[in-house]
């Protein structure tokens, strides 16, 4: 009888082994995938990759935090869109002759159509700003920045109910220049009037 103990012990043994190696290999594989892509709980990365640098957001020079720009094709007039305002920059040569502050008829149907745009949106406030290029005196360009942003209110005024709006007027004449008065490309975008309000509707 002892012989056959020995021959069921060694049998019994094997088959425990036979049965064991799928099961260590599928546990093998569990914690390999476990440790590739985390215990199942949320993202993971899969062995051996990396993560990208983090990108951190600069709001610093548009703390509104989201900013659209479109303009047109010859660039002679560009909307900025934010979450708070809308301003619209159109260059002096679209609405006005040289050195001079009387606009034009399709100057005012532009114009017209930036007001509908302000009603629609009951904007409260508008600010219209004027600015020249540095040639001539300084003193030059600041009377006919603030005649141009004036003649661009009135139009402005005209089309909306000016006791229901506040509009703020101002000429800087050479001040604040968006781009290099070095060549006429430079001071033709600089020449310009900017009109702005609050996005409180629409």
């Amino acid at each position: 009888m002892r012989p056959i103990r020995t021959w069921f012990t060694v049998s019994f043994l094997a088959l425990t082994t036979v049965a064991a190696v799928p099961y260590a290999a599928t546990g093998a594989t569990q914690q390999a995938s476990a440790s590739s892509y985390g215990s199942g709980f949320g993202l993971a990365l899969r062995s051996g990759a990396t993560l990208a640098p983090p990108k951190i957001l600069d709001f610093g020079s548009d703390p509104v935090g989201i900013t659209r720009m479109v303009g047109d094709q010859d660039g002679a007039e560009r909307r900025t869109d934010t979450t708070a305002d809308v301003t619209y920059e159109l260059q002096a040569e679209v609405l006005f002759a040289k050195d001079s502050a009387r606009l034009s008829d399709s100057a005012r149907s532009r114009i017209a159509v930036i007001a509908r745009e302000i009603e629609q949106r009951s904007a409260m406030r508008v600010r219209v700003s004027g600015f020249t290029d540095d040639r001539g005196s300084s003193v030059h360009g600041d009377v006919l920045s603030k005649q141009r942003a004036a003649a661009v209110r009135n139009v402005l005024a005209s089309e909306l109910h000016p006791e229901t709006i506040t509009f703020e007027t101002r000429g800087f004449g050479e001040q604040h220049p968006v781009a290099s008065n070095a060549t006429e490309d430079g001071r033709k975008k600089n020449r310009r009037v900017e009109i702005s309000f609050t996005r409180t509707g629409g």
